[in-house]
């Protein structure tokens, strides 16, 4: 028969150190988030604006125009970022004039444009603005290279190797 001893209650130093090295990669896990999470105020820190409109194209005969939209992104930050996605909407004297956006989430982070602390890079979007009744006057306007007040709204993603955040935009020209 089996007798009770001593050595029933205390647990096997193997044991020991799997509980130990369970620990202690929960306690590297955990450190992981936490240093994560020091990039949101540094991501916040950036700024993007609308820098030029310019017509790429006049299609006559369907009746559409294609614009390439320059923005600015700067970062403010102490941290290397990127800009993946800008989802906007684009206004010319107040009208809207359509919505698109400029994404390269596809390409791998270290293959997009890297943004350094205190520089400004430039970001191309391109949008497709289709001859309407309610927009008539101002899509003649631009057809004809008149000088507008282009305003755009929407809002960017920006990332670190660590954390994405997205942020709200408006910017006039």
């Amino acid at each position: 028969m089996y007798e009770k001893g001593k050595n029933d209650l205390l647990i096997k130093p193997t044991k020991i150190i799997v509980y130990v090295a369970i620990g202690a990669l929960f306690a590297f896990l955990g450190g992981i988030v936490y240093y994560s999470t020091l990039d949101f105020p540094e991501l916040e820190k950036s700024e993007l604006e609308l820098v030029s409109v310019d017509v790429v194209e006049i299609d006559s005969i369907s009746n559409r125009m294609y614009l390439e939209l320059v923005f600015g992104v700067t970062n403010h930050g102490e941290r290397t970022v990127t800009v993946p996605v800008i989802s906007y909407e684009l206004f010319a004297n107040g009208k809207s004039l359509g919505s698109s956006s400029y994404d390269i989430s596809d390409i791998p982070l270290n293959g997009r444009a890297l943004m350094l602390s205190g520089m400004q890079v430039p970001l191309v979007g391109e949008i497709t603005i289709n001859l309407t009744d309610d927009i008539k006057d101002v899509y003649e306007a631009i057809a004809a290279g008149e000088s507008l007040d282009y305003r755009v709204t929407g809002q960017y993603t920006i990332e670190t190797a660590w954390q994405v955040i997205d942020i709200q935009f408006d910017s006039s020209i």
